[in-house]
């Protein structure tokens, strides 16, 4: 079974949340852009760091995949995406946030199990 705090993944998501939110910082941005940023990098934050302190919760990585999508299609959907800094820096941010949620699914189901004591069903 996965300990707590101890799978990649999810410090790479921590790290992906936190770095979307102050990206407005140092970033190119407009109102928008800014607000949908430090929205979504706080959610990604907050999500990470419980799949962080609870690996086997099922849920938490899909949660966390979702969110590297809405990174990704944020720029499109609020309207920034002629503002190329911080559009990069959403996309970029989305597939990194989407790969390592994505990833970590099957070691969540794993943990889970473990924990549960249920089977895998063949």
């Amino acid at each position: 079974m996965t300990k707590a705090w101890t799978r990649w993944q999810d410090w790479v998501a921590v790290v992906a949340g936190v770095y979307a939110l102050l990206s407005p910082l140092w970033t190119t941005t407009v109102h928008k852009a800014s607000v949908t940023l430090v929205v979504l990098g706080i959610v990604t934050a907050l999500v990470a760091l419980a799949s962080l302190a609870m690996p086997a919760t099922l849920g938490l990585d899909a949660a966390i995949a979702v969110l590297g999508v809405l990174f990704f299609v944020a720029p499109w959907v609020i309207g920034f995406h002629s503002t190329n800094p911080i559009a990069w820096t959403s996309w970029i941010v989305g597939i990194v946030t989407f790969a390592v949620g994505a990833g970590a699914i099957p070691l969540e189901n794993r943990a889970h199990r473990a924990l549960t004591g249920t089977a895998t069903a063949h």
